[in-house]
């Protein structure tokens, strides 16, 4: 299955939790101090964000959504502000 590419803060918090749980990864397109990355999101029982420097995990679902809440990966459903 092809993961979901989208760029940060475009996916609602939600739907990205939502795709992860069905098995799906998720690329997202941030910039950090003015270069492009990717970071890939995964779950396989164990949340992880794939950074171009870090792999981190999370436990839960609410670790992971405290993750794309502040990266600014996700957005709050109802937020319509995309210009992270």
């Amino acid at each position: 299955m092809e993961p979901l590419v989208v760029e940060a803060g475009e996916a609602s918090i939600e739907d990205l939790l939502e795709t992860l749980e069905s098995g799906r990864r998720v690329v997202v397109h941030t910039e950090f101090l003015g270069d492009a990355h990717e970071v890939t999101l995964r779950y396989d029982g164990v949340w992880y964000c794939d950074t171009p420097t870090r792999l981190h995990r999370h436990d839960s679902r609410a670790e992971m959504r405290t993750c794309l809440e502040r990266q600014g990966y996700g957005r709050e459903a109802g937020d319509t502000n995309t210009t992270r």
